[in-house]
């Protein structure tokens, strides 16, 4: 029987990888890009409020998720996890795409900010939202095919007991 990610488990590997992305992209543009900290101002309240936009969709997502999620009983499916990989092309890629053509490197700092405050919010609260809802419900979560960015996530769940489930 193949091994099914958790559902918890990848989303607090991939939100822990775009929150190292973001980390990695601010860092490098604070100490390599004399423009990055125009616009201070701007950059932090922008970034506080995909801050506060994180606070309250995390977890409502999450719960959405949990609340929607499909009996899978004993079979293995599951949706294909993120590729790590991708998570720091998708961050380069945006901030370029930003800071290139005008030179609005402030702006590709709040790329980067928001891909670390993205990435956090998977991975801490998300993340325990899903572990605290599996704990109630006994129940494990896997990803299912068709899930995306633009439909959502589409969780199925096993019995945390039943024979075959994923541990």
């Amino acid at each position: 029987m193949a091994v099914v990610p958790l559902y918890r488990e990848r989303l607090t590997l991939e939100g822990a990888t775009l929150a190292g992305c973001g980390a990695v992209g601010s860092a490098g543009l604070l100490t390599f890009v004399d423009a990055a900290p125009d616009n201070a101002a701007s950059t932090i309240g922008q970034l506080a409020f995909v801050a506060l936009l994180c606070s309250v969709l995390g977890p409502y997502l999450a719960r959405r998720w949990t609340n929607r999620a499909e009996p899978v009983g004993e079979r293995t499916i599951s949706g294909d996890p993120t590729p790590l990989w991708q998570l720091p092309v998708i961050t380069a890629v945006l901030a370029l795409a930003v800071g290139l053509p005008a030179g609005s490197w402030d702006a590709s700092l709040r790329v980067t900010g928001g891909c670390l405050l993205v990435g956090l919010t998977q991975a801490v609260p998300m993340a325990y939202l899903i572990r605290r809802d599996e704990r109630r419900r006994a129940r494990r979560y896997v990803r299912l095919p068709g899930s995306s960015l633009l439909r959502g996530t589409r969780l199925g769940f096993s019995e945390a007991g039943e024979t075959g489930s994923p541990t």
